[in-house]
Parts: structure tokens; sequence; C-alpha cells
């Protein structure tokens, strides 16, 4: 009890989360021209409807204005040039009703944020904030909603240097605090520490327990299959497709997963398989975001096919699956994993006659069935060739104990009776440890591969 009152201590209302009323926004992106920070893969208009879907996900959050302003450096102290940044203020005061602006990097400064708030007005968001409270608003679970409380410190950190410096300018100088010893800012980061700490002991309880259905999901032997891909690619909508789950409700929009959730399915051969649905990623996703969410990806690690799906309509569908590599590179996958990866090119009813231009790429159309069975047998082979499971015939007397066996420890695909010989051909998939058992225990048996 002392441990539940202590969680929901650590759940409670977010100090960063915007009020709960609607917000009229001004969409602002920094066109970079030319550098190393230009990317290729991309263009301003993309960039900037992106940032649109992030905000049209968020309940009562409207886009008032898109705005696209050349800069050369977006890493400077008000991100714009001097004249650019009077013309975008000019833009910006002029717009009816704005609440607040969203600056389109991937994370401003607390120095950078206070400057461009007084100058505009209003609250400036960037990415990191947006995606945060997109996953505030998605977090179901105690896990998910912990882990976006875990990726709240930096900006809570960030926030308290800010408010200090203020302080510092109205006061002249940080106080101890009533005879303490310490000043202000030791106190707020002490505070911000033990809160850390909380979150981190709470999480690693989860992972903890989640180990332990991962051991027991081994004993049974259910190969488990990682569906991953970028934000909105249509990983639930396949899952269900694979599993003909009814639960399961895509929603059309980023991020609706953060928690990894698994369905069961059969392959060809009727071997049951565990599809893992996974968090989307996200071009820009702020590295503080990828680390908090470590807890949920490590269950990726541990499973025996990754599925990489791709929305092949979007037109920046080259740079997310670089996005999607970079980061499941980062996660420090085996390289079995990595190179056995299935890569899925969904939503081809979108486009006519099409053929992926990736060799071994499988073209699908999850919302409509196309190429479902194509995918299915893919996975098997795969599966197969991972877990190093076999599928075989044996050739069994009926009046011994070898079907009640192989039904208890192998999956039973036919069973041939020949009824003038009291025999039968059973043809199943077995793991190499169940199929050792087998030849220990009835050593006599046929056994066709």
């Amino acid at each position: 009890e002392e441990d539940e009152a202590a969680l929901e201590e650590l759940l409670g209302q977010s100090p960063l989360a915007p009020g709960p009323g609607a917000q009229r926004v001004a969409i602002v992106h920094p066109a970079v021209k030319w550098g190393p920070q230009k990317s290729p893969l991309t263009t301003a208009e993309l960039q900037i409807a992106e940032a649109v879907a992030l905000v049209d996900t968020l309940q009562n959050w409207t886009v008032l204005d898109k705005i696209i302003i050349p800069t050369k450096n977006p890493n400077k102290k008000f991100v714009f040039g001097k004249g650019n940044f009077q013309v975008l203020t000019e833009k910006i005061k002029k717009l009816p009703h704005v609440t607040a602006v969203f600056l389109n990097v991937e994370r401003i400064s607390s120095l950078t944020k206070k400057e461009l708030e007084g100058a505009w007005g209003v609250p400036v968001f960037d990415r990191y904030t947006v995606v945060l409270h997109i996953f505030r608003c998605n977090a179901r679970t105690k896990e998910a909603k912990l882990q976006v409380a875990l990726a709240e410190i930096p900006l809570l950190r960030s926030n308290l240097k800010n408010e200090l410096s203020q302080r510092d300018q109205q006061r002249g100088g940080s106080r101890y605090i009533m005879g303490s010893g310490e000043t202000f800012l030791e106190t707020q980061n002490r505070v911000l520490k033990e809160r850390e700490l909380k979150i981190r002991n709470a999480l690693e309880k989860l992972r903890r327990k989640r180990a332990l259905l991962r051991v027991q999901r081994r004993k049974c032997e259910f190969p488990m299959v990682s569906v991953m891909g970028y934000t909105n690619c249509g990983k639930t909508t396949l899952i269900k497709a694979l599993t003909g789950e009814a639960g399961l409700q895509p929603r059309d929009q980023l991020f609706a997963t953060l928690d990894i959730t698994a369905h069961a399915g059969f392959l060809p051969s009727h071997m049951a398989v565990i599809y893992v649905d996974t968090i989307g990623f996200l071009t820009d996703l702020p590295h503080n975001l990828v680390e908090s969410f470590s807890a949920t990806l490590e269950e990726v690690a541990y499973s025996d096919l990754i599925v990489h799906v791709r929305d092949i309509t979007h037109p920046e569908t080259i740079l997310q699956k670089a996005t999607v590599l970079s980061v499941l590179r980062n996660l420090n996958l085996p390289s079995h994993l990595l190179d056995s990866m299935v890569e899925v090119h969904n939503k081809v009813d979108l486009i006519e006659r099409y053929k992926p231009a990736e060799e071994n790429a499988l073209a699908v159309s999850a919302l409509h069935g196309h190429g479902l069975e194509e995918l299915k047998q893919e996975i098997e082979k795969k599966i197969l060739t991972a877990t190093g499971k076999k599928i075989l015939t044996v050739n069994i007397n009926l009046e011994g104990p070898q079907l009640s066996w192989l039904y208890k420890e192998a999956t039973v695909q036919e069973v041939e009776v020949m009824p003038e010989d009291g025999r039968a051909r059973v043809k199943v998939i077995i793991g190499s440890s169940a199929f050792g058992r087998y030849k220990n225990l009835f050593p006599n048996s046929k056994i066709f591969m």
C-alpha cells in the first residue's frame, strides 16, 4: 500500500503540462538553407507538415498559422538572424488570439526559451515539449506514465536554472534557505534527484516483473516477433490483420501506442507466435525521450525476429527508414536480429501496381489483407531458422504414449491414422530441446525430416 501511495504521488499532475484549455498555436520552422544541419532527405514543407500532424494529435490544439523562416544556424540565441527575427515577431503579434508558438526544433535552451517568450509574449514549445505532452496524454499504464515522468526531469532542471537566474536578477544573488546551509538551487536539485531515483526504482520493479513474464513465455517456447516502425506507419493495423484480434483498435495518429503490447497469432504451419507492438519512432526525437523508454524497448532484444513496417506512401519514407534503423542500431541489439529483419512496405493499396525497389521487401496492405500470406510464410521461415525449431513427421505406435507426449511438448499439425497397422504419421513443429528429449524417450521411433 505504501508503494502504491508513493507511485500515485510520482504520477500526480505534471508541473510541465500545459493547462487543460485549448491552445491556438503558430508553428515556426527554421529552414536551414545549407551546411551540415540541412537534411538531404526532406524539405522544409515536409518538416512543417509533420509538426502540424504533431499538434493535430492533441485534443483542443489547433494550428493558427505555419511560418517557414530561413536561418543559417538554428542553435544561436534567437534562432534566426536579426532581420528575419523582426519579421517573424511582427507576424506572430498580428495573429488573432495566438496562445503559443511551436518552434520546430529538437530542443531549445532555457535562455533561448526565455528570450523568445519575452519577445513574443506567449509560451514557446519545442519538439521535446510537444512530443512529451503527446506521450503524457497517451500514457495509459503506470510504466508509460513513469517513463514520461522520467523524461520530464531534464526539462525541470532546465526550468530551475532559468527560474534561478530570474531570482538573481530580482534579488541580487541566491539566498540560503532558513539557515539550512543549502541554497535554493541546491535544495531544488536535491528534490529533483530524489524524484528521479524514486521513478527509476519504480521502473526497475516493473522491469523485473516483465522479465519474470518473459521467462514464463520462454518456457512455453512461443516465438516472439517485434513489430517496429516510424510512428503512424500502420504497425497496430498490421498486427490486427495478422492475428485477427478484434479488440485491437488502431488510431490514425502519432504515438497512439506507447506501451509494449503482446498479441497471439498463428503462422501457416499452425505454429503459435506472439506479435509485440512497440512505440513508434520520430525524426529528431530527443535522446532523453528515447532513453526514458529504453526499458520498454529492451523487450525487442529478447525477440526472435523484427518486422520493420514502413508507410511506403509517405513522401519521407526513406528518411523514416533511416530514423528507425538508426534507433535500432543505438539499442545495441544482437547482430542476428538486425541481419534477419523483415522489411514490410505497408499501404500499397494507395499506389497503383506497386513493386518494392528493395530486393527482400514485402508489399502489403494491412487494411485490405493484400500480401499477408506471403508475409506469414516469410515470418515462419525466419522464425524456424532463429529458434532452431523443426517441422518433421514421426511414425508412432498408437498404443504408446508418443501421441499424447507430442501434443503436450510440440505443435501437432496433422495426424494420419493407419488403422490396419495400429500406427499413425504425425506432422509436428518441435523445438530443439523437446526434439532431443523425444529421441531419448522413444529411440525406436521413425523420424522423417
